[in-house]
C-alpha cells in the first residue's frame, strides 16, 4: 500500500474507530479479550482494504468487515475456557449521579450482551445504529421480515437478561 493509501486509511479508521469499540465491547466480556478483538478488526480492515470499492461508504463497509471479524473471533475465544465475567464495579469514577447511573446502565447492558448469540449481538449493534429493517436484513443475508422478528426476540432477550442482573431500565 502507498502512503497516501495508509494515511488516508488510518484517518478513516480514525474518524469511525466508535464502530470498533462499540463492537468489540459487544462481543468481549474483558478489556484484554476487548483490546484483542480490537487489533484484530483494525487488521482485517487493513488486509481488506484493497477491496474496498468505494460502492458504499467506507463507514459501511466497515461495519460488515468488523462484524464478521467479531463473529469469527467470538467463535475462536468460545473455544477457551470460560472466562469470569468482569464484576461490575462498586464504585464509580467520581462524577455526577446521571454519569454514574448511565455508567451502572451501560455495565447491565454490556453484561446481558454478553449472553446473546453472535447473530443476536449484530442485530442489536444494527438497532443501535439506527439501520432499517431493511438495511439489517441486507448486512445479515435475511429477509426484511426475518429481520424484523429477530431482532424483536433479541431486543426481548436482552430484557430479560437485564432483570435477571436484578436491574431494569
Amino acid at each position: 500500500m502507498s502512503t497516501a493509501k495508509e494515511k488516508e486509511f488510518l484517518a478513516l479508521v480514525e474518524k469511525h474507530k466508535g464502530i470498533i469499540h462499540k463492537i468489540s465491547k459487544m462481543y468481549m466480556d474483558n478489556t484484554d479479550d476487548q483490546n484483542d478483538l480490537f487489533q484484530e478488526i483494525i487488521l482485517q480492515l487493513w488486509k481488506s482494504y484493497d477491496s474496498f470499492n468505494r460502492q458504499s461508504q467506507f463507514s459501511t463497509w466497515m461495519y460488515r468487515v468488523a462484524l464478521n471479524t467479531a463473529i469469527l473471533y467470538y467463535k475462536k475465544d468460545k473455544r477457551k475456557p470460560e472466562t469470569v465475567y468482569e464484576a461490575i464495579p462498586e464504585t464509580i469514577a467520581l462524577g455526577d449521579d446521571d454519569s454514574e447511573e448511565k455508567e451502572l446502565q451501560l455495565a447491565h447492558f454490556y453484561r446481558a450482551l454478553q449472553k446473546l448469540d453472535k447473530i443476536e449481538k449484530a442485530l442489536i449493534f444494527y438497532h443501535l445504529e439506527n439501520y432499517s429493517h431493511k438495511e439489517i436484513g441486507e448486512n445479515l443475508g435475511i429477509s426484511e421480515g426475518n429481520a424484523r422478528v429477530k431482532l424483536s426476540r433479541a431486543k426481548n432477550r436482552l430484557k430479560e437478561l437485564i432483570k435477571e442482573q436484578g436491574y431494569e431500565f
